[in-house]
């Protein structure tokens, strides 16, 4: 395979990993209901077909063990969504064409477009198995809604997480109710756009 080929399958891996997170509901209550423009943005493409861009300070291809590690800030961005992280390994299967899996660590922060967070000290993402771990001081959040725990499970295709407490600290949830609005139009949404 091509060095070009390997940077364009690279890009395709990592996009699987980053956009698989920013797709999924939380579910979690939403805080407050999004503008239109907020909504129109938040619609589901096929992020797979998006491209991705990673800056890193360093970047290392071992490519007899098909893995990919960016190191020093790095930052993946794919279709307004972005992780953040000190590391980040890509374990690739060339043959197929995709990514195995991901192996994020050091400051983990993801954003996503729907304005979503979470932050951990390790995450890692399994393409076969459509799974998000979030490990260590684990929290996910929106708003003021809080979801916190030693890990976070998310499964993608299932819509459904599961988070697990740890030794110290058991799992924690804030939900807040939705405030409701005033019809006339009068005040703008509560929500506003996310930084990413």
């Amino acid at each position: 395979m091509t060095r070009a080929a390997r940077g364009l399958l690279l890009a395709a891996l990592v996009a699987a990993a980053t956009g698989a997170f920013a797709q999924q509901p939380s579910g979690r209550p939403p805080a407050a209901k999004p503008s239109k423009a907020a909504d129109e943005k938040a619609k589901p493409a096929d992020d797979k077909n998006q491209p991705v861009t990673v800056d890193a300070d360093h970047m290392e291809s071992f490519q007899k063990e098909s893995l990919v590690i960016f190191t020093g800030n790095v930052v993946a961005r794919q279709n307004g969504s972005v992780q953040y992280a000190d590391r980040m390994e890509v374990y690739l299967d060339e043959a197929a064409g995709r990514v195995i899996r991901t192996v994020s660590t050091g400051s983990i922060r993801i954003i996503t477009r729907d304005c979503r967070m979470g932050t951990a000290k390790r995450s890692e993402y399994y393409d076969g198995e459509q799974r998000v771990e979030l490990i260590g001081n684990a929290r996910v959040w929106q708003a003021d809604n809080v979801v916190t725990g030693e890990k976070i499970t998310i499964y993608l295709n299932q819509e459904r997480s599961v988070v697990e407490g740890g030794k110290q600290e058991r799992v924690k949830a804030i939900f807040y109710p939705k405030e409701e609005k005033p019809q006339d139009g009068a005040q703008a949404t509560a929500q506003s756009e996310c930084k990413n």
